[in-house]
């Protein structure tokens, strides 16, 4: 596998191999091996709730779990210190068959004590949506997030072939395919858990 740099990926993108809708400032966004992206104006936060822990096998909505904000421009979410948010990227972005992508935090918000994702750092080729963001907040202090700010960064890279199956086929379970908004997470929907194999 085989990093994309920065002239590899304004060929993808003028090709329309990837896509990064709306991609407003091509020289700034584009860094040496990956592109800049924005968070949005939708996050979603889990609320105070009186249940002893979440049972992925429960029937109830993971959504009830979970409040959500929207934030107008010039206005911020803050992140308290020990605390939990999902949010989306600004673009939505589309992978080809052949490519795989990471999404890294900016060094800048990892100084402030913010992480971008927990574990769902990886984008399988075919994925079309807005990213979904997983932060933390593992600092001292609370930090704004404003709609529209650059807070992470994609990295492609190339696979050995295209993927027979890429995120999207028929064949698999692609639950965040398409998604426009912070998602709560499907786990329930995971095979293993709806056919009581655990």
């Amino acid at each position: 596998m085989a990093i994309l740099s920065d002239s590899d990926i304004k060929k993808y993108l003028e090709e329309g191999l990837i896509l990064i809708d709306p991609l407003e400032d091509l020289e700034r966004q584009v860094q040496p091996s990956s592109v800049d992206l924005r968070i949005g104006s939708e996050f979603k936060s889990f609320r105070i709730i009186r249940k002893p822990f979440i049972d992925p096998k429960d029937k109830i909505d993971m959504e009830s779990y979970m409040e959500s904000f929207h934030i107008s421009e010039n206005e911020a979410f803050i992140i308290h210190p020990g605390e939990f948010a999902l949010a989306t990227t600004y673009e939505t972005v589309h992978l080809p068959d052949n490519l795989v992508a990471r999404v890294e935090g900016r060094s800048s918000m990892g100084r402030l004590g913010i992480t971008m994702h927990v574990t769902a750092g990886y984008i399988d080729p075919g994925f079309q949506g807005k990213i979904t963001l997983e932060i933390s907040n593992i600092g001292k202090m609370p930090v704004a997030l404003y709609p529209g700010q650059r807070v992470c960064q994609i990295v492609f890279e190339t696979m050995t072939s295209p993927s027979k199956k890429p995120y999207g086929h028929p064949d698999r379970d692609s639950k965040y395919m398409g998604q426009t908004r912070p998602e709560t997470s499907k786990i329930k929907h995971d095979y293993e858990l709806k056919n009581n194999e655990l």
